[in-house]
């Protein structure tokens, strides 16, 4: 189910409750030190027996989105587990609704995430999320540290 969606101002170093449930606990905080003005929502609340993730995105950006690099980095009970790295914006041609948003301008986006296909064995996992504005990976736009505690395992 989803919540109402509406701009918090978060603090830095504050974590902020995605979900709890039976099998999981999602919470996430900013990596920077600058307050944001973002909500994230996720549905189901569970790693069992669903396809596809539902998220929604309420964000207002700090500077314009021309271009945006998104780096992933997930550790798994502390080991690294994957690194990955998507061009969701170049200036030309770009598919996203998020790619053009000027800074101030208020962007809210819904989407899909297909990753919960994959059966999450029990444990702790830490993902950084981190979009930047340039190839070089220099000038960070915004920097999320998502913490997922599976509680059971899927299989």
């Amino acid at each position: 189910m989803f919540g109402l969606l509406f701009f918090i101002l978060f603090a830095p170093g504050v974590s902020e409750f995605l979900c709890t449930s039976s099998d999981l606990e999602m919470s996430y905080t900013f990596c920077d030190s600058t307050a944001h003005a973002f909500m994230f929502n996720l549905t189901p609340c569970s790693t069992m027996n669903r396809s596809v993730w539902k998220a929604a995105l309420t964000w207002i950006p700090r500077s314009d989105i021309h271009f945006l690099k998104i780096v992933f980095h997930v550790w798994y009970d502390g080991a690294k587990a994957l690194h990955r790295k998507e061009l969701l914006c170049s200036g030309a041609d770009d598919e996203y609704s998020v790619c053009g948003t000027l800074k101030g301008e208020t962007l809210v986006a819904a989407f899909d995430i297909k990753g919960s296909r994959i059966k999450f064995p029990k444990g702790n996992y830490s993902v950084i999320v981190q979009g930047f504005s340039d190839d070089s990976e220099i000038n960070m736009l915004i920097c999320l540290n998502f913490t997922m505690i599976v509680k059971q395992d899927a299989f």
